[in-house]
């Protein structure tokens, strides 16, 4: 994936107690993706596919920074002090759907939330690496006004060679007896700019990517990075206009045993994701 210029950048998080997480939403598909970055043997792979994501959400690595405005609450946010880190807060999550996407996210500053952090999930996933369900999310997520340019941007980075590069073939399937895995899990999200008619909301992450099973030489591994969308309110839902993402905040690593690749592959398969909502 080639940086492009136009995300801004996601900013660090943390989990302010502000992110829930509601509705399994079953075995298959998922929108998680895999975003982001180093790892060892596998660091090209999460490098690329860091990129990927960033050009999915239609930007480059290349622009990080930018202040971190204060943080502001739309209507229906929380009261300070009165949120547990994992209490589940607000009005239940959304019940549309645009394809496999959430949609229909309340005109406030709670529903500018849940439709970054869905949105992030989706733009992250393996689908993304599939001609058409890859159309049909960017369609699903971003305002119609910019997502031609980036398809034909994500049309030129998912490339053959790009494929290749990453261990999968020219339409993005894993070699035989190998899954392919690019989950992204929002672990908070926090509003950093809000108005009628736009928003800016940052989503704090962990990323799997990797191919998994006997013999992979990309073996799935995790990652820490913050997305930093920008929303607008366009035909009755929150879109995104331009994101960015930064590396963590990354946790030391804990003392877990890695599994081996046929119990990650088992899992991914095995587990369904998520619906997230304020």
């Amino acid at each position: 994936m080639s940086p492009g210029d136009e995300h801004d950048s996601f900013g660090g998080v943390g989990g302010s107690g502000q992110t829930r997480t509601r509705l399994p939403e079953g075995n298959s598909g998922d929108v998680h993706g895999g975003p982001r970055r180093p790892a060892r043997s596998s660091r090209s792979l999460i490098t690329v596919v860091g990129v990927v994501v960033l050009l999915v959400a239609a930007i480059a690595l290349a622009n990080r920074g930018g202040t971190d405005p204060t943080d502001t609450a739309g209507p229906t946010a929380d009261p300070p002090g009165k949120t547990a880190p994992t209490a589940a807060t607000g009005v239940p999550p959304v019940t549309g759907k645009n394809g496999a996407i959430p949609t229909g996210y309340a005109h406030d500053a709670q529903g500018a939330q849940s439709a970054a952090t869905n949105y992030a999930v989706a733009l992250g996933s393996v689908e993304m690496f599939q001609d058409g369900p890859r159309e049909g999310i960017v369609r699903a997520t971003h305002d119609p006004a910019v997502a031609d340019d980036l398809l034909k941007r994500l049309d030129t980075s998912y490339s053959a060679g790009f494929m290749t590069s990453i261990g999968l073939d020219a339409n993005g399937a894993a070699p035989s007896g190998l899954t392919f895995v690019s989950r992204t899990v929002p672990v908070g999200a926090k509003v950093r700019d809000y108005t009628d008619t736009s928003a800016t909301v940052e989503v704090w992450c962990t990323g799997l990517v990797g191919l998994a099973g006997a013999g992979s030489t990309k073996p799935v591994t995790s990652t820490w990075f913050t997305l930093t969308q920008k929303l607008t309110w366009v035909g009755g839902d929150w879109r995104i206009t331009s994101s960015t993402q930064a590396e963590g905040p990354t946790p030391v690593n804990g003392d877990n045993r890695a599994s081996v690749a046929d119990e990650i592959a088992a899992a991914v398969e095995g587990y369904g994701g998520f619906t997230y909502a304020r």
